[in-house]
């Protein structure tokens, strides 16, 4: 008869009590806090909320606001390029502020210790972004439609909204490469830079074809051209144009592969 005592059988182990949280779900957690940090900073709402239709009231005024701007009203062509510039606002210049600030703090490094996954940082900022630029589009739409009596089907205020918006998540990206990419001290100058380069050449406070046609040849590359000439396109009728779209989502593939590179490199310095 054998010594060896006969192996005894192990009870199951006990099965959580409590359901793991997904990724998704820790997520769009950390996307509600952004969103609720982001509603109580007044001046932030300002800038992105309230600014772009009181610039749309001050360039439009003493104007008329039937004058032609190739197949749009002065009213109708300005009333998307504010809500474009309202959008770029809230998605670029507060994306890459509070990203380099929290790189500095410490915050993004801590967050690397919790469950978070490393992408749902960079998405929670985008998704904030984006649910903080709607209210400055529809703000300027209806200054638009209220104040200087623009006149669109339904079907085009609802296509401007969404393209705008989703237009928006270009410069979101390009806004988390800023935040990656700059210090905390260094990064409000060189998106201001950036901000008024772009809205500038981009025709969004003044019409492209008053440019001289090299710098009309340059604008017309741009994403901020290529952003509003969507909703310009819908305003008038049609559809956008091929090239703008290409344009848009050439340099949303460009500024997003940008981002995650830089954001690869900051983790691994960590």
């Amino acid at each position: 008869m054998s010594n060896a005592s006969a192996a005894v059988p192990q009870a199951p182990a006990a099965r959580p009590t409590t359901v793991p949280r997904s990724s998704l779900s820790r997520t769009l957690a950390l996307l509600r806090l952004e969103v609720a940090r982001t509603t109580r900073n007044g001046k932030f709402l300002f800038f992105s909320v309230l600014y772009p239709a009181g610039l749309f009231l001050l360039i439009t005024a003493g104007q008329d606001g039937d004058a032609k701007v190739g197949d749009l009203t002065l009213s109708a062509y300005f009333m998307v390029s504010m809500a474009s510039f309202g959008a770029l606002t809230a998605v670029l210049v507060g994306n890459s502020e509070r990203i380099a600030k929290e790189r500095e703090k410490g915050w993004v490094r801590q967050l690397r210790l919790t469950p978070l996954p490393g992408h749902g940082y960079v998405l929670s900022k985008i998704g904030s972004a984006a649910v903080v630029s709607l209210p400055s589009i529809v703000v300027v739409f209806v200054v638009g439609a209220t104040v200087k009596g623009v006149r669109l089907d339904a079907w085009q205020w609802l296509a401007l909204l969404g393209l705008i918006w989703a237009g928006s998540l270009v410069f979101a990206a390009l806004g988390v490469a800023l935040g990656y990419l700059a210090t905390g001290d260094a990064v409000r100058p060189l998106t201001m830079l950036i901000y008024f380069g772009l809205s500038m050449l981009g025709g969004l406070w003044l019409p492209s074809t008053n440019f001289p046609h090299w710098l009309q040849d340059i604008a017309s590359w741009t994403p901020t051209h290529a952003y509003a000439a969507l909703g310009q396109a819908v305003e008038a009728g049609g559809a956008p144009h091929a090239r703008d779209v290409l344009v848009v989502l050439g340099y949303l593939v460009v500024f997003t592969a940008v981002a995650a590179r830089l954001y690869r490199r900051d983790t691994l310095k960590a």
